[in-house]
């Protein structure tokens, strides 16, 4: 049994947390580099003359790039292992930080930006994985929570850099250190984080179940000892090892491939899953909250703070989860987040639709303003608390181990493209119709909630192998 020494309070080894949070740097690059360019986008523009098309394809490139990123992410995970596929993206995260901060032209800053994106969007793949198999079961939930919960961290951080770079030259585009204007230095400070990652990269032991499939089993055997010191190393070696076997017996060979519609059904329900995340809105509250905040009476030198504020709940309620996930289980939490979703953008659409004026002067009469704010932070409560953190827990957890890499990066990518469709879609909808917009989100919100209770089972406690079983059809090899 662990000492005492090599347990904290919690009962999980010391070593386990610790391999936790280092895999979970990755996410925080994916929330800094994903956020960084909310306080240069200004700067950049009137520095290179960009239209507002240009502009805004120069912000949303970088999601396309997380989309290619996330699905090549498990192709060099499963060929090469967790721990390189880390390497390379903290490579990439530190070339575009420095790439995009010395950008002399806008084709050169687009083509930094994509490769950011391609770093970010490895980075969203491989944390989840690998924390979820380095995790004891009674506390993965938890502990592959934290990618979220860096996520979140990267996104305030990235926000407060932005704001003290502003704030100390006198403007995002005034000249800062050595006569470089701030934006760029917004885009530089993020080369900082990118070593970091780089370093812990190189501390860290490969991922125990990537040791099996690789038929290096005392390599495996030694890492599950460290992490899981009270349960059976050689009871997980068998699983893993029966696992492989039964996947050949399917004819599965470690194939995403199946009947439903070309994939195999876990892979659709992490896809739909993805994107259900995506397409309630969260990060039209992040992006375009400006005219919301102008809408309710701010003004508009005040919404940087207001996004600085958003994302220190986001936060807090990230803890939220964490604290419940593995004491309540999964589906509860999804549901009833899926539930204040539904109910925060149906009041947003109701508020919106009383709007006087048009574009960005637009106001909201009476009662619906601080309505409208109360609802938008109910928003961000109930997603923050559940469906921002428990996608990502349950990506980890319910693909088999032989594609968990390659299932979860064509999941990922699928996020990265909702992403990229909600994030320039919002601006045109907008346009047209505020409340048709938020109740549109709404009815994914709505959908969100059916999707859970009718295909997302539990997995609360269950090792890695069993919840494979939980989406296999009966009368195949695994039932």
């Amino acid at each position: 049994m662990p000492t005492a020494q090599e347990q904290t309070t919690t009962g999980i080894p010391r070593r386990v947390i610790w391999l936790a949070l280092a895999g979970a740097v990755g996410g925080f690059l994916f929330g800094f580099d994903s956020s960084v360019v909310n306080g240069a986008v200004d700067a950049m523009k009137e520095e290179f003359a960009l239209s507002e098309a240009v502009t805004g394809f120069a912000v949303a490139i970088a999601l396309l790039g997380c989309a290619a990123g996330a699905f090549l992410a498990g192709k060099v995970a499963d060929r090469y292992g967790r721990i390189p596929a880390m390497k390379l993206g903290a490579l990439l995260f530190l070339v575009s930080a420095i790439g995009t901060g010395f950008a002399f032209g806008v084709w050169d800053l687009v083509f930094w930006r994509l490769v950011g994106g391609l770093g970010i969007g490895l980075a969203s793949v491989i944390a989840p994985a690998y924390i979820s198999e380095i995790s004891p079961r009674k506390v993965r939930g938890r502990l592959a929570s934290l990618q979220q919960l860096a996520i979140t961290t990267g996104i305030f951080a990235a926000l407060l850099s932005d704001a003290l770079f502003a704030t100390s030259a006198g403007g995002a585009d005034q000249s800062f250190w050595l006569g470089i204007e701030s934006w760029r230095w917004m885009f530089l400070a993020a080369a900082v984080p990118a070593v970091v990652y780089g370093w812990v990269a190189f501390t860290l032991p490969e991922s125990p179940r990537f040791l099996v499939f690789q038929g290096k089993e005392d390599e495996a055997r030694k890492i599950f000892a460290s992490i899981a010191p009270g349960e059976d190393t050689d009871r997980h070696i068998r699983d893993i090892r029966e696992a492989i076997e039964e996947d050949k017996l399917a004819g599965q060979k470690g194939s995403i491939r199946g009947k439903t519609f070309g994939l195999q059904a876990v892979v659709w329900v992490g896809i739909i899953l993805s994107v259900l995340q995506q397409f309630v809105g969260i990060n039209v509250i992040f992006y375009y909250s400006t005219t919301l905040w102008k809408a309710v009476g701010f003004q508009e030198k005040d919404s940087l703070a207001i996004s600085v504020a958003t994302s220190i709940t986001n936060i807090l309620v990230t803890l939220v989860a964490i604290a419940l996930v593995d004491r309540v289980g999964r589906r509860p939490i999804l549901l009833t987040g899926s539930v204040g979703m539904a109910v925060s953008l149906g009041a947003m659409a109701l508020a919106f639709s009383s709007a006087k004026g048009s574009g960005e002067d637009i106001t909201l009469p009476g009662a619906w303003g601080p309505i409208a704010l109360v609802a938008a932070n109910v928003f961000v409560v109930s997603f923050g608390a559940s469906w921002g953190p428990l996608v990502w827990v349950l990506l980890g957890e319910i693909f088999p181990s032989k594609i968990r890499a390659r299932a979860l990066g064509l999941a990922a990518a699928a996020q990265w493209v909702a992403n990229f469709v909600i994030t320039l879609s919002f601006p045109v909808m907008a346009a047209v119709s505020l409340p048709l917009t938020y109740a549109m989100y709404a009815l994914f919100a709505a959908a969100s909630f059916f999707f859970v209770m009718f295909k997302v089972p539990e997995t609360n406690g269950m090792s890695l192998e069993q919840a494979d079983t939980l989406f296999v059809p009966k009368g195949s090899a695994k039932a």
